[in-house]
């Protein structure tokens, strides 16, 4: 394994890239070689526009470094992660509450929302987009997470333009990679909250199990952002992955 390289940070759906910003001051500490990049898709106007902001980047990366990056993706960003990384390669894969398919039918609710779901928040987002969002962001947390005021630690709203907003609900509602996970051998370290009620945590054990060089790690009474408010135990968590492999 490569001592030194690129982390690239995929964020989620209408999150800024700031939501990183405490996590990666955390790594740096812990593997100072390693470089950190953004992948902003804010203004993506499709989700193939976003696909093609990530493999702009994961090109410029391997031209600056001369090998693959590592892909941090979180929820959306997960999903996008994983395509590259099926599509491109990686050095490998840290994926941050992430499903391999987010829609799911209404039988399977421990792996995932069923489709109309999105469409009432595309609605709903037309309609309404602060409210809407406001309802978004206390999905991502439990009711004790509430309590400890995570989250007061997200970026402020509103940095996605609504375009953006509704190509990644679409995004959303399409994308499917599980026939992509036995294809993508690279080190994959999955983290996961254990009462995520986004990406249920059983879509974590589907990934678990189908990607070949897959790592688990459980963060118990944790929902949607496994890595907020626990940045310290998280970036210990990546190095020992990574050393490990």
């Amino acid at each position: 394994m490569n001592s030194e390289g690129t982390i690239l940070w995929l964020s989620g759906w209408g999150i800024d890239d700031d939501v990183f910003n405490p996590q990666r001051e955390q790594l740096r500490s812990r593997l100072p070689a390693w470089r950190h990049k953004a992948t902003l898709y804010y203004d993506a106007k499709a989700p193939e526009q976003m696909y093609a902001y990530v493999k702009e980047a994961v090109y410029a990366c391997r031209k600056a470094s001369g090998g693959p990056p590592l892909l941090a993706g979180w929820s959306l960003g997960g999903l996008l992660a994983l395509r590259v990384a099926g599509e491109l390669g990686a050095d490998g894969l840290i994926l941050l509450g992430t499903t391999a398919r987010f829609v799911r039918p209404r039988g399977e609710s421990e792996l995932g929302w069923p489709e109309a779901y999105l469409r009432q928040m595309c609605s709903a987002l037309k309609h309404d987009r602060a409210k809407t969002e406001r309802r978004f962001r206390k999905t991502l947390f439990t009711p004790r997470e509430l309590e400890r005021g995570l989250e007061g630690l997200l970026p402020t709203a509103g940095r996605w333009p609504d375009q953006a907003m509704l190509a990644g609900l679409e995004l959303l509602r399409h994308e499917d990679h599980r026939l992509l996970l036995p294809g993508i051998t690279c080190p994959v370290l999955v983290v996961h909250g254990l009462d995520d009620t986004v990406c249920p945590f059983g879509a974590a054990k589907e990934l678990h199990k189908s990607l070949p060089r897959g790592s688990l790690l459980v963060v118990e009474d944790c929902g949607h952002i496994p890595f907020l408010g626990r940045e310290t135990e998280t970036a210990d968590a990546i190095r020992s992955w990574w050393d490990e492999r």
